[in-house]
């Protein structure tokens, strides 16, 4: 049994049972409601290690409770979504959602992203030395990001995201090899997820987003990190 602790927020009480199920059979600690208002307050209250939320609810939607919960925290969010369009995607991933999964969901791949998600808050290398690359200092261990000595605020994949880029400066790194690192196996079939985060890190990052400096573009290849802007 394991002290992680997961809020499960879906308004069918088969899937949040189906959850609650799986879920508590792997050791963690599980609540599940039914509406994003409850969910939001639950979140306030219990400080989960990992949310997983539908899109469609009464009184307070997917969406929304993904941009309240990540105005106050970097807690990881994945969203379970009957919706599979590109557009949806990107409206949850743009508001603070880390991964998307489509219902109906193999239980085995629901149980591999939970355990990714549940990862990227503990580093898989003993070493937290901070990173000190050009413009930027990574700090692992505070996972605080310096830019100029300014500091930004960054969710979780976007975190994961620009230090995979600063391990790797000056180098082209491809789509499929960015997604297998960041999101894990399976994520190729997203190629969305890295057109939104490496958006969102530019509005963060770069003085003029529309000329990126920092994060450059390498047409149907990748993206390359620049390390000072």
């Amino acid at each position: 049994m394991t002290d992680t602790r997961v809020l499960a927020v879906d308004d069918e009480p088969q899937i949040t049972r189906v959850l609650r199920t799986v879920l508590t059979s792997q050791g963690y600690e599980v609540r599940t409601m039914a509406d994003g208002a409850s969910a939001l307050s639950t979140f306030t209250e219990w400080r989960p290690h990992l949310v997983l939320t539908d899109l469609s609810m009464p009184h307070l939607d997917g969406v929304t409770l993904c941009r309240r919960i990540r105005a106050v925290s970097r807690v990881p969010i994945i969203v379970l979504s009957v919706t599979a369009t590109e557009e949806a995607k990107a409206e949850a991933l743009d508001s603070g959602a880390d991964d998307y999964m489509t219902k109906p969901f193999g239980i085995v791949e629901l149980l591999a992203r939970v355990r990714a998600a549940l990862r990227r808050g503990r580093d898989e290398s003993d070493d937290v030395t901070p990173l000190e690359v050009g413009d930027f200092r990574i700090d692992l261990a505070t996972r605080r990001v310096s830019v100029r000595g300014n500091e930004m605020r960054l969710t979780p994949k976007e975190f994961d995201l620009l230090l995979f880029l600063a391990r790797h400066p000056n180098r082209v790194i491809e789509h499929r090899r960015l997604l297998d690192a960041v999101w894990g196996e399976g994520s190729r079939e997203h190629p969305e997820y890295l057109r939104v985060f490496v958006g969102q890190l530019r509005k963060k990052l770069e003085r003029e987003p529309s000329t990126p400096r920092y994060l450059a573009t390498e047409p149907w290849v990748g993206y390359r990190f620049n390390a000072c802007g």
